[in-house]
């Protein structure tokens, strides 16, 4: 059999008193999607860095091409051709889709002037091969580019000669569901022309979709390596947990409350005829296919879309909201789908991003407290167990569950009546999901009125008291949740009989 084109036996490293990578063993090969998954902490990206040339393991050894390797530095992977894609492209805005592709590569004519010619020609053979032509122009100056876009240029750059092992790290995070389809078509081009593919990915179906192979670790080892067609989502949760996916949630009857938010024939320039409440205590899952208008209706609860017509009521009052900061003094708090743009000042710190909703809180007879502040930031940070050195942390700094509970903290210091939840999962791993799940439920236990909005099905049938499904801007449909399943949620989600594109974000 021919070798695999990396592979490591035994690998083992540790930092201080945490063992990061305990002897994990796994291989590589040439045409294969390897997908690799695992919990935040479970050693996925000290594996990465192992490969890159980053960290030295302790023990164990690294082989290419079945030969021993020592890769003492990224340098040296890149000469082995391992290239390793990063969520954040290093790009340098300044110059050219081409100059970038070919950084440190670029031909001179006489020894003084730069062969442009030369590398509009490479470069359009190598957009061309992989299909982005009609996305990228090599003369295009990478300012503004899209993050999909910056990606792109980034696999452009590592395909030059020698690549022989590409591997991806949570690629789609902050893609749409079209850029995600074209980088798949890349990964799946690179599959067919021999290259070995790493796919490190939170969201399941995307890897059964695309992978041909899944490798699980946890708590720094490697559970298993078997096939995808032996796998479906809820057994790589129970590998990546060590427990069913149905052991997520803790489902129980609540004794709901008067109603306190209520909408009635509610239509923006996006959606139309909305009517619902939703109780004290109570849990409202909103579900439906890419734009059937579930973010819309968040945007016209809490004053981004103005009402066309029909109204809403807060705790039986009547509320016409004009900005977000009018369902913030009316005890509306929204959770939003893109937290790092929407929702957080990612340079300031962790009590910059919790008290920035309750300035009447950290405030002494008119007076900003700073010892207030520092007080209620620091329960906050404490009861919802965000992982954060200090409070005076740079909240960009934490994992992505640990920003999502930080934006929790922020709505638990105001106390609103009412909490919309956009996506609140997306982008974290299973472990912090089951967290975020166990707090959703306790501040219903608390009395909040929840609207849950989200993607994931299993969330929403696990969470929600029950839902309601959204198809072309209206409601067509609610489901109590003993009658709710996928089945019966994407029948009224499609309801129209026309093809519609199913949201592939379960992660």
């Amino acid at each position: 059999m021919t070798a695999p084109v990396v592979s490591i036996e035994n690998v083992s490293k540790r930092f201080g008193d945490v063992q990061a990578l305990r002897d994990v063993s796994a291989a590589f090969n040439a045409g294969e999607i390897t997908a690799l998954i695992g919990e935040n902490g479970a050693g996925k990206s000290t594996l990465m860095r192992v490969l890159e040339g980053e960290h030295r393991p302790d023990a164990g050894r690294l082989l290419v091409d079945g030969q021993p390797v020592q890769l003492s530095s990224p340098r040296a992977a890149h000469g082995a051709g391992i290239r390793v894609i990063h969520q954040e492209p290093e790009i340098i805005p300044e110059l050219t889709v081409a100059e970038n592709i070919f950084i440190g590569d670029i031909k001179a004519r006489a020894g003084l002037f730069l062969d442009r010619a030369d590398l509009e020609r490479r470069s359009l053979e190598l957009l061309g091969t992989f299909g982005v032509v009609d996305v990228l122009s090599p003369g295009q100056r990478c300012h503004g580019l899209s993050p999909a876009l910056r990606q792109l240029i980034e696999i452009m750059r590592a395909l030059r000669p020698g690549a022989r092992l590409l591997a991806f790290d949570e690629p789609t995070s902050s893609l749409t569901e079209d850029e995600a389809q074209r980088l798949f078509r890349v990964i799946r081009r690179l599959k067919a022309d021999g290259v070995a593919v790493i796919y490190i990915s939170h969201r399941l179906r995307e890897i059964i979709e695309l992978a041909d192979r899944c490798v699980v670790m946890r708590d720094g080892s490697h559970v298993a390596d078997e096939p995808i067609a032996a796998l479906d989502e809820q057994r790589m949760v129970r590998l990546m947990v060590g427990r069913p996916v149905s052991d997520l949630f803790n489902r129980r009857e609540r004794a709901l409350g008067p109603v306190r938010l209520a909408l009635e024939g509610v239509t923006t320039r996006r959606v139309e005829g909305i009517s619902f409440a939703v109780r004290a205590g109570e849990i409202v899952g909103l579900g439906g296919l890419v734009g059937a208008g579930r973010t819309e209706v968040a945007r016209a609860i809490v004053g981004l879309d103005p009402l066309l017509s029909g109204q809403m009521t807060v705790g039986g009052r009547p509320y016409k909201p004009c900005e977000p900061a009018d369902a913030v003094a009316a005890g509306i708090g929204l959770v939003p789908e893109d937290r790092k743009q929407e929702a957080l000042l990612l340079m300031q710190a962790v009590r910059d991003n919790v008290s920035l909703v309750v300035p009447d809180k950290v405030s002494r007879y008119g007076f900003f407290s700073r010892r207030r502040e520092r007080a209620l930031v620091a329960r906050h940070v404490a009861e919802l167990r965000v992982k954060t050195p200090s409070i005076e942390q740079a909240v960009g700094k934490l994992s992505g569950g640990n920003q999502q509970k930080v934006v929790f903290a922020r709505w638990q210091a105001c106390g609103p009546a009412v909490l919309i939840l956009d996506e609140p999962t997306r982008g974290i791993d299973v472990g912090a999901k089951a967290e975020i799940y166990r707090l959703i439920e306790s501040l219903a236990d608390q009395g909040l009125a929840i609207l849950l909005i989200s993607s994931e099905m299993p969330e929403l049938l696990g969470l929600a008291d029950r839902v309601l499904v959204m198809q072309s801007g209206r409601i067509s449909g609610e489901l109590p949740w003993q009658e709710a399943s996928e089945e019966a949620v994407l029948a009224l989600a499609m309801r129209s009989g026309k093809e519609t594109i199913i949201e592939r974000r379960v992660s």
